[in-house]
């Protein structure tokens, strides 16, 4: 959604799109409200015939609509028989393909908004069906990387909680943007 959001239809920034991942990542139901914030954008700038915040907020509306109520109708759906279908090994394996395949997903958005934190400078590159991000090194955010560098040391070498992580990185960020201005 963020290469679509960001890079065909130019809804957004990269730097706007990063805000609102991080945004839904503060809350449980991610996916909801990064796509709300996404929809509200995207209304709000292409507002006519409703002033802006009418637009916003029914960009918002709909897209919570089309997002939450189809799933949560098939969860509702398909809640009696999930335990049979546990029991199905050829639904088990296409499931193990889907998990794959899902990582795979995450893994490439990953690396996409890793390149956006960090540099300023990143585009898609394409080869017949290869795609790949080229970045500028010159473009590098010092202080993003040395954020980044810090929360890997905290959490692989010194294994700190996850929370505790959060909160630290935080206030390191705020000092960061406080000191640099950036």
């Amino acid at each position: 959604m963020a290469q679509q959001v960001v890079e065909t239809n130019g809804w957004l920034t990269a730097a706007e799109m990063v805000d609102g991942l991080g945004l839904a990542e503060t809350t449980p139901g991610p996916l909801i409200l990064v796509t709300q914030f996404v929809g509200f954008l995207a209304a709000f700038r292409e507002a006519a015939p409703f002033t802006p915040i009418l637009a916003g907020t029914l960009g918002a509306a709909m897209t919570l609509w089309v997002i939450f109520v189809p799933s949560m109708l098939l969860i509702f759906a398909d809640a009696p028989f999930i335990e049979q279908l546990r029991a199905n090994r050829k639904l088990t394996g296409a499931l193990a393909a889907i998990t794959a395949a899902v990582v795979g997903v995450i893994l490439n958005l990953s690396v996409w908004l890793a390149l956006h934190v960090l540099f300023g400078e990143v585009q898609e590159t394409r080869s017949g069906i290869l795609r790949w991000y080229a970045f500028d090194p010159a473009s590098i955010d010092v202080s993003a990387a040395a954020l980044a560098a810090i929360a890997a040391i905290l959490a692989f070498r010194f294994h700190v909680g996850l929370v505790a992580l959060v909160g630290i990185m935080a206030a390191l960020g705020i000092a960061a943007r406080l000191i640099t201005g950036a």
